[in-house]
């Protein structure tokens, strides 16, 4: 895994928090590692991401929760996905907004869409 960051497991063992905006940490991801992700090629990197998820997906599988765990690799599929961003010039603070006011359906918070998911369906609020 060519993002792991000794940095962010020190984070998750209580090592002291800066607050970080999404703005920045993108930018630090791309000045670390953009280079090697722009040589890889959106293709490549999107399976790294994939990879990540993968991760993600097994730690939030395990039946006892392994917080430290769960923070890296958050920030690992965080990392990646701020990377894929960057690839194509999206700003990752510009995508979040979509969702600052809420459902971007329906506008509210919470969502009152109801829509049903492959998981079980979610009634409308009322």
């Amino acid at each position: 895994m060519e993002h792991d960051n000794a940095g962010s497991r020190a984070e998750s063992q209580g090592t002291a928090r800066t607050s970080t905006s999404l703005m920045s940490f993108q930018q630090v991801i791309d000045q670390t590692f953009g280079a090697k992700d722009r040589a890889r090629g959106l293709g490549g990197t999107f399976m790294w991401f994939t990879e990540e998820v993968g991760e993600l997906a097994r730690a939030l599988k395990r039946k006892e929760v392994d917080r430290e765990n769960l923070v890296v690799e958050f920030g690992d599929v965080l990392a990646w996905l701020c990377t894929l961003a960057s690839a194509v010039g999206i700003d990752m603070e510009e995508a979040a907004a979509r969702y600052m006011k809420g459902c971007p359906r329906c506008r509210a918070i919470p969502c009152a869409c109801g829509e049903a998911t492959r998981f079980h369906a979610t009634p409308p609020r009322g």
